[in-house]
């Protein structure tokens, strides 16, 4: 029990003092150089000092060693001590004899380490360690007895065991003990033979104890110059100057698999289609450029991030429920076209907005028949003056009935067309024509119909609607006709009778009829002139 606590703490003291060997070395730094000391113990022919401390010789040594995988290296050692028995000096073993020797080994050694990872801590090894032992021996055969000097060279084998301490990857501390075998003559070394039998037995050993450090040499290969050699590099392609992790991949702050350097969010999770930024409502447009945040998912959106709205109108095309709305066109929640009367005609398309009317009359009110009625019959009813444009008071009721009409209806203007017979004057019977449809015009303005919703013409002889070779001809001829029609249409009475300038285009010009030879029409066939008197009479 003694020796063995003096062993134990032999190898504690050596340990504490010594540097690591050539387990520091890793696959980045395949080189490494080991000093240490050295303490060894004799067995042989004249005794044992097995773990005995006091007994011990000192010597140091030097490795040069190659890291070959995470469970072997390779190494080359040389070492020199002095080894001696009995250890005090002048001291004589009991049958009279001593020796002191000067022993230098070199050996390529093969070390078989617990196949840890290349940083662990601390790491357990293995050694065998051929080799040559040179040596110098002073043998004495009695305490009177000159020295017996021999040199000699013999097969040396260590095996032994030990542990490295890893401090960084450039330094490490390593403790080992060992065992060496002389193979060659049995007394050379201690002068001395015995007749022990086998191998072991049969040759002369001693312990080694060592302890030291070991200096790391290399680079590890790092081909995207990251820091993080490309044997852990797990991102060896990795752009110069980009801050990577400890496997030497980018480093990815928020965790969200778009490393910083590519991150525009570099500090929110968020989509790789997006650089790295959030879109929180699914459309593909990041949050931070998002000026519809919420929008529904599924729906499509513009570079904005809000839905798309092809018309234009407002309400996106989701929503919208008439999609295809012109532009400029106002509408309502859903997206179609507004209709304030509510009778299905679109305000666009209503020429009536404000009043309901069918799709066939533009959104308008559809005039009754009896007021329709009212109009068409107004030339039975309206009188003048003989050859004047004066109304007689018996067409008073009449106008007073359209202005009714006009006043129900608001949508509508009237188109009047004033008409003469053939009798008399051409010029004259185009201004009558234009004095008399004038008159009316002027009677209905001061009734309170709008001047922007009446236009009245004339055309003279020009329209005739019966033969004006009888006298109930000629009396039909001589009309004022009235046709109701949509404000902004075309005036039917153009259509039934072509061009001619207005009451209102003519007072603009300073004019009340236009020239005898206006308007320029075909004229009605030639009739025989009747006498002056008579045509006058006929007025």
């Amino acid at each position: 029990m003694k020796h063995l606590l003096s062993s134990t703490a032999l190898l504690g003291l050596s340990v504490l003092a010594a540097a690591p060997r050539s387990q520091a070395q890793s696959a980045d730094r395949k080189f490494g150089i080991s000093g240490y000391g050295t303490t060894l113990q004799y067995m042989g022919d004249m005794g044992n000092t097995y773990f005995k401390a006091k007994n011990g010789t000192y010597g140091g040594g030097l490795t040069l060693s190659r890291y070959i995988s995470k469970g072997f290296d390779i190494n080359l050692s040389a070492n020199q001590a002095t080894l001696r028995f009995p250890s005090p000096t002048g001291a004589f073993a009991n049958n009279g004899t001593r020796f002191y020797a000067n022993i230098s080994t070199y050996g390529l050694g093969f070390k078989f380490k617990l196949p840890l990872k290349d940083d662990a801590v601390i790491r357990p090894y293995f050694l065998i360690q051929p080799g040559v032992a040179r040596v110098n021996s002073d043998r004495y055969a009695s305490p009177t007895a000159a020295a017996n000097h021999l040199d000699f060279t013999s097969f040396d084998a260590q095996g032994a065991i030990g542990l490295d301490f890893r401090l960084t990857p450039g330094f490490s501390l390593f403790a080992q003990a060992g065992e060496h075998m002389l193979v060659t003559g049995d007394d050379k070394l201690d002068g001395s033979a015995s007749n022990a039998t086998g191998f072991y037995y049969d040759h002369d050993r001693y312990l080694q104890f060592s302890a030291g450090f070991t200096a790391n040499i290399g680079k590890a290969k790092d081909t995207d110059g990251d820091g993080v050699a490309d044997r852990k590099d797990k991102c060896p392609d990795t752009p110069t100057g980009v801050k990577v992790d400890a496997n030497g991949c980018p480093l990815d702050t928020d965790g969200d698999g778009v490393a910083d350097y590519q991150d525009k969010c570099p500090d929110v999770k968020g989509l790789a289609a997006l650089q790295g930024c959030p879109d929180a409502d699914g459309d593909g447009v990041a949050d931070a450029d998002d000026k519809c945040p919420n929008t529904p998912a599924g729906v499509k959106v513009d570079a904005t991030g809000c839905p798309l709205d092809a018309d234009g109108d407002g309400v996106a095309d989701y929503l919208d429920k008439c999609p295809n709305t012109p532009s400029g066109v106002k509408v309502d929640a859903t997206g179609c076209p507004l209709d304030s009367d509510g009778d299905g005609v679109p305000d666009y398309q209503d020429k009536c907005p404000d009043r309901a009317g069918p799709a066939s009359n533009q959104g308008c009110p559809e005039m009754k028949a009896e007021s329709k009625k009212v109009l068409q019959e107004a030339t039975k009813y309206i009188q003048f003056a003989y050859n004047k444009a004066t109304l007689l008071p018996v067409s008073y009721k009449r106008l007073d009935q359209i202005v009714g009409v006009l006043t129900e209806y608001p949508d509508y203007s009237l188109g009047m067309s004033g008409h003469t017979d053939d009798v008399g004057n051409e010029a004259f019977n185009l201004r009558l024509s234009y004095d008399r449809a004038e008159a009316v015009r002027t009677y209905l303005i001061a009734k309170g119909i709008p001047a922007a919703r009446i236009e009245a013409r004339g055309y003279g002889k020009l329209k005739p609607i019966a033969s004006n070779k009888t006298k109930a001809g000629q009396a039909l001829n001589r009309r004022v006709e009235m046709d109701p029609y949509l404000t902004g249409e075309a005036n039917p009475d153009e259509a039934k009778y072509g061009p001619a300038p207005t009451v209102a285009e003519l007072k603009a010009k300073g004019k009340t009829a236009p020239k005898a030879a206006a308007p320029a029409r075909k004229k009605a066939p030639a009739k025989k002139k009747a006498p002056a008197k008579k045509a006058a009479a006929k007025k």
